[in-house]
């Protein structure tokens, strides 16, 4: 059978400081690791025309 508890003491979870760190932390590091990939990983250059196109001859 479930508990019934009063709106005022019913909690998600907690709150404070040490969540945020976390969830700075955790953003931080992706953020790193983004720079990281961005720097390792060889990226696609745009590439060069390699045909140019001529327009059609006058008549």
């Amino acid at each position: 059978m479930a508990r019934i508890f009063p709106e005022q003491k019913a909690k998600q979870g907690r709150s404070g400081w040490r969540v945020l760190v976390i969830l700075i932390c955790g953003v931080v590091l992706a953020l790193v690791a983004w720079g990281v990939a961005e720097l390792v990983v060889p990226g696609d250059e745009a590439p060069t025309p390699t045909q140019t196109e001529t327009a059609p001859a006058a008549q």
